[in-house]
Parts: structure tokens; C-alpha cells; sequence
């Protein structure tokens, strides 16, 4: 952390996914990615940012006065910087929630913040980049979630959470469709007719903001 972290920005909003969708949040939006996913939303986080101390973050965090925070992307994890970080904010008290990829190592996260892991499907273009070998880390207050794009993302998706037993692993897992590619009726069709036990999300945010990229 002596060399800073880079951010994109920190702002408060409403959760818009998982499962404290609707509360009052801190973002840390970390800057960079290793992945180029077809439905992303947040491409203006891929370069540029700005370099934080570790203290100044602490110290923007706190002046929302949150319960709730949230370190996403871009890819976090792509900065080494973003493990002390989220300690920091744990040692602070928050409730803290790490958005990532699922392509990159999660062993080292702090065991109090709850990941949200994104397995890309086939229809996100980066399908092969999953880390399979996460899933043995994850615990019970962990998420898992599938952006899913058209009914081969969903069978490819109803496949991981049977082969993985995902359901008894974690919290939840969150099945979402692609904001642009499926609608969401059709999804609760199929997770309705195939007795999932997931729960479906769409983004709060994209209905709040339409116009809001990322938020």
C-alpha cells in the first residue's frame, strides 16, 4: 500500500445487486481489469483512476458514514493493493462486500468481507478465464453470481450450481440476466419451471438511474 491504490471513484448510492440490494452503500470502484466481458457497464474503469493512500480512502469511506461497503471494479483483485484494503475496512467496522470476477484468486481475501464471485458464462466472452479452484474457498456468507445472456448461459449456469453443490456452499447464488440481452420474465420461467433453488436478481440501479453507467 506505500505505492497507493488506484480508484476510479468512490461514490454512496442504493446497492443495486446481491443480497443487500436496496441498502445505502459505499463503492470503492477500483481501476483496471484483465477481463473484457461483452455486457460490462463499467469500461471507464479500465484506465485512468486516481492514487489514493490507504488513509485517504478510509477517511472518504467514513465521511458517508456507512454500515455498508463495497470494493467492485473493473477487477479489484487485479491490484495487490486491494487485500490490505479490504482488511482496513473490516478493522473499520463496516459490512464489506468484494465484487469479483471469480478469474482471480480469492484465497487471500479477508475471511469477514462476503465475496460476491462472478463465474462468466459463455455469453460474457471470457468463459475460459473462470478459476474453478475458488469455489474450495468459498464460505457460507459468500456469493456466487451468473450474468446470464440466453438459455445456454442458463444450462450452463444450472450446471456449475449442480456439479459444485453452489447452493449448500453459499449464502446465495444469484442468477441475473444480462440487462440488454434477456428479459427477466423469461428467466423466472425457467427457474420457476426447473425448481432452482437460487435467487434471481435483476439491477436495482439500472431501473433507478437508467442513464447511470455503473450505477
Amino acid at each position: 500500500m506505500n505505492a497507493g491504490i488506484r480508484i476510479s471513484e468512490i461514490f454512496y448510492s442504493l446497492q443495486g445487486e446481491a443480497r443487500t440490494v436496496g441498502r445505502p452503500t459505499v463503492f470503492v470502484r477500483l481501476t483496471g481489469c484483465p477481463l473484457r466481458c461483452g455486457y460490462c457497464d463499467t469500461a471507464y474503469a479500465f484506465t485512468g483512476g486516481v492514487i489514493y493512500k490507504l488513509e485517504e480512502v478510509l477517511r472518504e469511506v467514513a465521511s458517508y458514514n456507512p454500515k455498508f461497503v463495497t470494493v467492485t471494479g473493473g477487477e479489484p483483485l487485479a491490484q495487490k493493493a486491494c487485500l490490505p484494503l479490504l482488511t482496513s475496512l473490516c478493522d473499520s467496522g463496516y459490512e464489506v462486500s468484494l465484487e469479483t470476477s471469480g478469474a482471480l484468486d480469492i484465497s487471500n481475501v479477508d475471511a469477514r468481507v462476503s465475496r460476491v464471485m462472478d463465474l462468466k458464462t459463455p455469453g460474457s466472452g471470457e468463459v475460459e478465464q473462470n478459476l474453478f479452484s475458488n469455489i474450495e474457498h468459498l464460505l457460507p456468507h459468500d456469493q456466487v453470481k451468473f450474468v446470464i445472456c440466453d438459455e445456454q448461459d442458463y444450462y450452463w449456469a444450472k450446471t456449475q450450481l449442480e456439479n459444485y453443490r453452489l447452493a449448500d456452499k453459499v449464502a446465495d447464488v444469484l442468477f441475473s440476466p444480462s440487462h440488454a440481452s434477456l428479459a427477466p420474465g423469461l428467466l423466472a420461467e425457467w427457474i420457476l419451471r426447473d425448481r432452482l433453488f437460487v435467487r434471481m436478481q435483476i439491477q436495482l440501479h439500472k431501473y433507478l438511474w437508467a442513464e447511470s453507467e455503473g450505477r
